[in-house]
C-alpha cells in the first residue's frame, strides 16, 4: 500500500511537468484526501435538495442508499477512520456508519461531509514514517488496522461512493461537476 502511495505521488508530480520532490507520508495522504474531497463535495453540492432522497428503483437496486444517505455514510466513515488514526472518539455523535438521523437538509449534509474531510486532514497530518504501520484498534469492531490503512480508507471509500453518486446525478439529468471541465 505504501509503495502504491509513493508511486502515485511520483506520477502526480511527473504529470505536472515538475521534478519529483520528496514528500512525507502525511503529505501524500493529505493530497489524496484533498483530491477526493474536491470531487465528492462538488458532486454533493450539484444534486438539488429535492433530489437528495433519490435512489434508483429500475433494475437491481432494492435497498440501496439514497443520495443523501450516500453522502452521510461517507462522512460518518471519514469520522470513524480519522478518529481511529488519532486515537480518540469522533468529535460528533455519528449514530453509526450511516450518520446522525438529525442531519436531514442538503445544507446540513454538505456541511457534515465538509467537516468530516477537515477532520480527515487533521488525522492524515499525524501519520508519519515512524507510526504508519503501528497497529491501532479497528473502528469497525474487533481486530486491528494501521494508521496508513485507515487514513487511506478515506480516499478509496469516498471514491467508491462517489462513483455511485455520479450515477445518481446522471440518472437525474445532472452532469457531474468533474465532467463539466
Amino acid at each position: 500500500m505504501l509503495l502504491g502511495l509513493i508511486a502515485l505521488s511520483g506520477t502526480v508530480c511527473a504529470q505536472a511537468g515538475k521534478p519529483a520532490e520528496l514528500r512525507t507520508v502525511s503529505q501524500v495522504l493529505d493530497g489524496a484526501i484533498k483530491n477526493v474531497e474536491g470531487e465528492f463535495v462538488s458532486a454533493a453540492e450539484a444534486m438539488p435538495e429535492d433530489k437528495y432522497g433519490f435512489a434508483p428503483t429500475n433494475g437491481e437496486f432494492k435497498g440501496v442508499r439514497t443520495f443523501a444517505q450516500q453522502v452521510k455514510h461517507v462522512a460518518a466513515v471519514n469520522y470513524m477512520v480519522s478518529a481511529a488514526v488519532l486515537g480518540e472518539k469522533p468529535p460528533v455523535d455519528l449514530g453509526g456508519e450511516n450518520g446522525p438521523d438529525s442531519i436531514k437538509s442538503k445544507a446540513d449534509i454538505v456541511q457534515f461531509v465538509k467537516d468530516s474531510y477537515a477532520y480527515a486532514h487533521k488525522a492524515a497530518a499525524t501519520v508519519n514514517e515512524k507510526n504508519l504501520v503501528d497497529p491501532i484498534p479497528s473502528p469497525f469492531g474487533e481486530g486491528s488496522a494501521t494508521r496508513l490503512g485507515m487514513a487511506n480508507a478515506v480516499a478509496w471509500h469516498s471514491f467508491d461512493h462517489y462513483g455511485q453518486m455520479v450515477e445518481y446525478l446522471r440518472m437525474n439529468g445532472i452532469v457531474p461537476p468533474a465532467s463539466r471541465r
